[in-house]
């Protein structure tokens, strides 16, 4: 007598449209910012052409900037600044914030009103003021920017950490792992985190485009990236009185961080539904 093995499970993948568009966009500028020394036609604060705002053409594929210099490679060159800078410091937010949300959520009691109670200073502050102090006090440079992304967007990260952490230890298999003698360390790292990674990584998504607007915003303040080198921001900032010609240096750029923007807000919208696991 045989018996006949078990139907294998098929997993269908299905990507909507609107999902595959998004990730081939921030694909795309990501690969711009990785590569941008790569790309670029001429240095970014060389000028070279007489013709200020000048238009598209076979020699400066985007046109020039006020002062002459070429937008394509200003812009190349300007993602990586944009992205990088808003990468770095959302990595260190959320180190900070993740780590300290686990370890509020894990020991509790005292430790963890104290900590959120600590932390709850920074949310009362808005993000543009308190982000405006500390480069007025620190100067503006890349390093600077980067402390007062992490300053201004970590205590997000911890009290959206801690939220989930604590609804997870509260669960049965928490109880579980601490009646088998588990440490508060072993229960961060194994049992809760796994559990609440998905929704931490949709949220970094987003806060990333919170971070990349607020640098744009610090940038067209003149405080953000400095000169001869630019970001985004800086680029619209620097090229606003061309709106008035419809020059390409600033609507490419405004172009470029709506896109982006854009493209990461509907990716999130998109990816509970972007893989679905269906049974035949």
């Amino acid at each position: 007598m045989t018996v006949s093995a078990a139907p294998r499970r098929k997993i269908r993948m299905h990507i909507r449209p609107i999902a595959a568009v998004c990730l081939a966009v921030v694909l795309f500028w990501i690969i711009v910012a990785v590569f941008a020394p790569l790309l670029v036609h001429y240095p970014v604060g060389d000028m070279v052409s007489y013709d200020y705002f000048g238009p598209m053409s076979g020699e400066y594929w985007l046109g020039t900037d006020y002062i002459g210099r070429d937008i394509y490679s200003r812009l190349i060159v300007g993602a990586r600044y944009t992205i990088g800078i808003a990468f770095v410091g959302l990595i260190l937010a959320a180190l900070i914030g993740i780590t300290l949300g686990l370890l509020a959520a894990a020991f509790g009691g005292l430790f963890d009103m104290v900590l959120s109670r600590a932390i709850d200073t920074f949310v009362g502050i808005p993000n543009l003021l308190l982000a405006l102090v500390i480069v007025a006090g620190g100067g503006s440079s890349i390093p600077i920017l980067i402390f007062a992304i992490t300053i201004i967007f970590f205590p997000g990260c911890f009290r959206f950490t801690r939220s989930m952490a604590v609804n997870v230890n509260a669960l049965d298999f928490i109880s579980a792992a601490r009646a088998r003698g588990e440490g508060h360390f072993y229960v961060m790292i194994h049992e809760i985190l796994p559990n609440i990674v998905g929704p931490i990584m949709a949220d970094l998504g987003l806060r990333f485009v919170h971070i990349i607007l607020l640098l744009s915003g610090l940038s067209f303040l003149g405080l953000g990236v400095q000169p001869p080198f630019a970001d985004w921001g800086a680029l619209v900032r620097e090229n606003m009185i061309g709106i008035s010609y419809g020059s390409p240096a600033v609507v490419v750029p405004s172009l470029a961080l709506a896109s982006l923007a854009l493209a990461i807000n509907l990716l999130i919208d998109n990816l509970p539904q972007r893989i679905r696991d269906q049974l035949e």
